[in-house]
């Protein structure tokens, strides 16, 4: 099997959008690939570095929420980002190859650079290093499990991109000694937030997460946004901006889906009714993800993460011995 390498982020739950923009994706992947998860808690570092302890408590649960959601430990190495050191070493080594306005010009790390300056309004001032070189972390991620195939959504690829041309940097100077990875789109487009907005995301107060009771469901789902224009209870609507109609087309059945937009484009169904019935379809949904999760306790999960992390230790101490001696470095 070729190997596949992804990761996430420990700074919080899991919600809806990355269940459908990449985690249904990971489930059919895992009986293809020989399958690499990494808990990335360096990266995550890049911008939560004065919250360590947010970033350390989420471990455990982001990869409980992966678990629930059917992945198989038999088949996935999940692993912690900074038990393998060989990432860090092979990042020192890599960042020789990338100049910093090549980093700047990145089209995802511009749009994140974008979104802090609009933030924290004081001109790029707060970006870090680490922050601005965490393509560079990430090539090092790739390469040093020997990853094959990345799957990324579209807003990645130049991420992939500048880890290709890393690679190809390194073998032009030192030999043929890394792959270029190749990549899997996820056929899922980003999923919209509560609020309309085209973004899910925990800093937006937006999204519907897998560990959500039916409570915290209802509250959320009732205060989702509809068609402003429909005042009355019997007036009729446009579905397609209404981001109740949104999730039922996510969760519920396509049978059902016609009827609720023939009802509310005709004004035979009002937005509280629909708002209910998709809180008990989304209560459904998400019941037999609880119910996994409940299998897994802290003590579980961390022999799975060190079990995957082992394995990960073992493949990047391989991968770095290989780029040390084409590096003339193995002393």
């Amino acid at each position: 099997m070729k190997t596949i390498l992804t990761g996430l982020r420990p700074t919080g739950n899991l919600h809806l959008g990355h269940y459908f923009g990449a985690c249904t994706n990971y489930l059919k992947l895992q009986n293809e690939y020989d399958f690499f998860l990494e808990i990335a808690d360096v990266q995550a570092l890049t911008d939560n570095f004065n919250n360590p302890s947010k970033v350390r408590e989420n471990v455990l649960e982001i990869t409980k929420d992966l678990l629930a959601i059917g992945l198989d430990p038999k088949k996935v190495h999940f692993f912690i980002q900074s038990k393998i050191p060989q990432i860090a070493e092979l990042t020192v080594f890599y960042s020789n190859l990338v100049t910093i306005s090549r980093l700047e010009r990145n089209p995802t790390v511009k749009t994140e650079i974008a979104q802090k300056k609009e933030l924290f309004g004081n001109n790029g001032e707060s970006i870090t290093y680490g922050f601005l070189g965490y393509p560079v972390s990430q090539a090092a991620d790739i390469t040093a499990l020997d990853g094959e195939v990345v799957p990324v959504g579209e807003d990645q690829l130049p991420l992939i991109e500048q880890c290709r041309e890393i690679v190809r940097k390194f073998n032009s100077i030192y030999g043929d000694t890394l792959k270029e990875p190749n990549y899997v789109l996820s056929n899922t487009t980003r999923v919209k937030g509560l609020d309309g907005n085209e973004k899910m995301g925990k800093s937006l107060g937006n999204a519907i997460y897998l560990v959500d009771s039916e409570e915290v469901i209802s509250k959320k789902i009732m205060n989702a946004v509809t068609d402003p224009n429909k005042i009355r209870k019997d007036d009729p609507a446009n579905p397609d901006i209404c981001m109740v109609y949104y999730y039922h087309k996510l969760v519920n059945e396509e049978e059902n889906n016609q009827k609720i937009c023939t009802e509310c484009k005709n004004g035979s169904r009002g937005c509280v009714a629909c708002k209910k019935e998709l809180i008990e379809v989304m209560n459904k949904f998400l019941e037999p993800i609880r119910e996994r999760r409940k299998l897994y306790d802290d003590e579980t999960v961390k022999k799975i993460l060190e079990d995957g992390s082992n394995i990960a230790y073992q493949k990047a101490e391989e991968q770095l011995k290989k780029v040390k001696e084409a590096m003339k470095i193995d002393y």
